[in-house]
């Protein structure tokens, strides 16, 4: 750990020049059952998350607290923001992928691919093209606890991208155990994707004989994937992740955050009291980060900005 930042394990010296000589681990809400799904608010200074379990969206300001955006909320996972600053959010309850407008209008993006209904989507990620690529692993339908109990109509659990002119949904990619988080390289050559598989869901504990890493794909005509390979094998399981404008990966994890350069080689932790689920950069800087852990969310301040609309 350092000196003076309790909360930082360094592998490599450079880890505590990212965060100010002050930075604090702030504890900013607490009293949910399994928060997800991190997304920042620029034009409003809000940053909102989902509580699965609890099947509610909340909302928090500096200056309002905590608030409930939406309740029900489909058990919403992941969510992020488009070019136009809609909120797209991944629904384990309504197994779809929905936009939910600056006014507050709500419509259904994806339901089905290939004619069959879609797992549980997780997380999403949107591109500068209005492409919206998002994972679909089975944690909304292997328990009733984030979802609904259900049996998979489409075999695997794969990674998609949803088309901004045709609204068609296009399969990516279908070699993954559990694919969860995803984001892009600062250019947007590269897809980060992570696979979870280790942890099966809800009352189902863990495989160690099933992936816990990170891989990237090439971009190909900003369409397919190629190239597929790992960039970070994770302690017990990667979740969410984000991209820094200098290409760097912060991965969540078990034990907090882990900071990744693109080449692999991991540079430290943010270590965090409880199991981390996600994490987006926020604030008016992009330099705040916002952590999603278990019963509570967390806010540190870093000297990094986040590299795409949180």
């Amino acid at each position: 750990m350092e000196a003076g930042l309790p909360f930082l394990s360094q592998d490599d010296r450079r880890f505590a020049s990212f965060f100010p000589d002050d930075a604090a681990l702030e504890q900013i809400a607490t009293g949910f059952i399994w928060a997800e799904g991190p997304v920042w608010l620029d034009d409003i200074g809000e940053f909102r998350f989902s509580d699965i379990p609890n099947n509610r969206m909340m909302t928090w300001s500096q200056d309002r607290g905590l608030r409930v955006f939406r309740q029900p909320s489909q058990r919403a996972n992941g969510n992020t923001l488009d070019r136009n600053g809609a909120m797209i959010s991944c629904e384990h309850g309504g197994r779809c992928v929905s936009r939910t407008g600056k006014d507050g209008k709500y419509e259904v993006l994806a339901t089905h691919w290939n004619g069959k209904r879609l797992n549980s989507p997780n997380d999403v990620v949107v591109k500068s093209d209005g492409s919206i690529w998002f994972t679909d692993p089975p944690y909304g339908i292997v328990s009733d606890y984030e979802g609904i109990r259900a049996e998979s109509e489409v075999g695997g659990n794969n990674v998609y991208r949803l088309d901004p002119d045709t609204s068609a949904v296009d399969l990516v990619a279908d070699d993954f155990d559990r694919p969860n988080g995803l984001a892009f390289s600062p250019d947007e050559t590269v897809l980060y994707i992570a696979d979870s598989g280790r942890a099966r869901g809800f009352g189902f504990g863990f495989d160690d004989t099933r992936p816990h890493h990170v891989r990237a794909f090439d971009v190909i005509d900003g369409r397919k994937l190629g190239n597929s390979r790992v960039v970070a094998e994770v302690d017990v399981v990667p979740d969410g992740l984000r991209v820094d404008t200098e290409g760097l990966l912060w991965i969540s994890a078990a034990d907090g955050i882990h900071c990744y350069t693109p080449s692999g080689e991991r540079l430290g932790r943010i270590l965090v009291p409880e199991v981390v689920a996600n994490l987006t950069f926020g604030g008016p800087q992009r330099s705040r980060l916002f952590i999603t852990a278990t019963s509570s969310v967390y806010a540190l301040e870093t000297r990094r900005q986040g590299a795409q609309i949180p």
